[in-house]
């Protein structure tokens, strides 16, 4: 296995990454309110200058190899944190979040996957150290993610049958409606939940399920926990800038989609090939190459595809970008399908 590092590295990354929290949530966005493109803009850049010191940190102080496994996997963790985006906007769409909390949803959320995500690479680097036959395993689950979101792009869930959603509404007491940026609130002596504290826990399973896939594809890089830990969080800590600057314009990034199933697919094929060899056939840095063109062709399609769209059509195209697969969520029946004419997939 690659060098760790020691554990004041550890330290010192998660007391950095703390501040930055402190920072974000206690003195920028004390107060609820909407964020601005231009703002979420410099937000993302922002995080994505810090992983790019840091990155060269890794060049400086460990060495090359260690400094291109940890670019190639920040940019294979940043390019899969647009799934989550494409499922924060339906789920905020759907339960109707008014703009000035989504951030606060988004913040808790994202400590929420910084916890599980370290939970989970440390677990999946010691099953791997233990048995690495299981890399075989992460490959071909990455190539089948892959295959089965290019097969499932488009389909709508049907988020009122949320498995999730209801089964806390039939086991809690929930408000009829939000109260201020609460999770929690007591009414007349009693507990009650409110509806955003359902859209976190739809936020935080939803990352779970999509980490399940992330987190192998960066496996596929490098086995080095430090390494992908640190490309994983800086991934995960510009997520909400991300959304809030894509949001906006999420109707002209249908197509992303499609490049984001094929990287799964293309990490999961350089693992296979790698691990059976024994050597690093697919070099690091092809991967990077390859996930950069597949990304920016996507998107490059998109634009283009939806360079002349109407005003009006806007909304519609919205939702149609958003349209991805919601953990516990069946899709949504078709009208032939209410009729009996066919069947939604499970």
């Amino acid at each position: 296995m690659e060098s760790v590092g020691t554990i004041w590295l550890w330290v010192g990354f998660n007391l950095f990454v703390l501040v930055l929290l402190a920072l974000d949530l206690g003195i920028f966005h004390r107060k609820n309110r909407v964020i601005s493109i231009r703002e979420a803009l410099w937000t993302s850049l922002g995080y994505i200058a810090l992983a790019m010191i840091f990155g060269a940190g890794i060049f400086l102080f460990m060495n090359q190899d260690a400094g291109y496994a940890f670019l190639t996997g920040y940019f294979i963790e940043k390019s899969l944190s647009v799934d989550n985006i494409f499922v924060f906007v339906l789920i905020f769409m759907h339960f109707s979040v008014p703009p000035q909390y989504q951030y606060r949803v988004l913040f808790w959320g994202v400590l929420g996957a910084l916890i599980m995500r370290g939970s989970l690479i440390l677990a999946g680097t010691a099953v791997i150290e233990a048995f690495h036959w299981v890399i075989y395993l992460f490959g071909a689950f990455l190539i089948f993610t892959g295959i089965k979101m290019l097969v499932t792009v488009g389909e709508e869930p049907d988020l009122e049958k949320n498995l999730v959603a209801s089964f806390m509404r039939r086991n809690f007491r929930v408000t009829d409606d939000f109260v201020g940026h609460h999770f929690f609130v007591r009414q007349n002596g009693l507990l009650y939940i409110t509806p955003l504290s359902i859209v976190l826990v739809l936020a935080e399973l939803t990352d779970v399920v999509f980490a399940l896939d992330s987190i192998p594809a960066i496996f596929a890089i490098t086995t080095d926990p430090f390494i992908v830990y640190t490309s994983n969080v800086f991934a995960i800590l510009g997520l909400r800038a991300l959304y809030f600057a894509l949001v906006g314009v999420i109707h002209r990034f249908h197509y992303l989609k499609y490049g984001l199933s094929l990287v799964l697919v293309l990490v999961g094929a350089k693992m296979l090939i790698n691990a059976y060899f024994g050597q690093k056939i697919i070099p690091t840095e092809a991967a990077l190459l390859m996930t950069a063109l597949l990304i920016g062709g996507s998107m490059v399609i998109s634009i283009l595809r939806t360079r002349n769209l109407p005003e009006d059509q806007r909304a519609a195209e919205t939702a149609k970008a958003a349209a991805w697969w919601v953990p516990g969520t069946p899709a949504k029946k078709t009208n032939n399908e209410k009729s009996g004419q066919g069947s939604t997939k499970p």
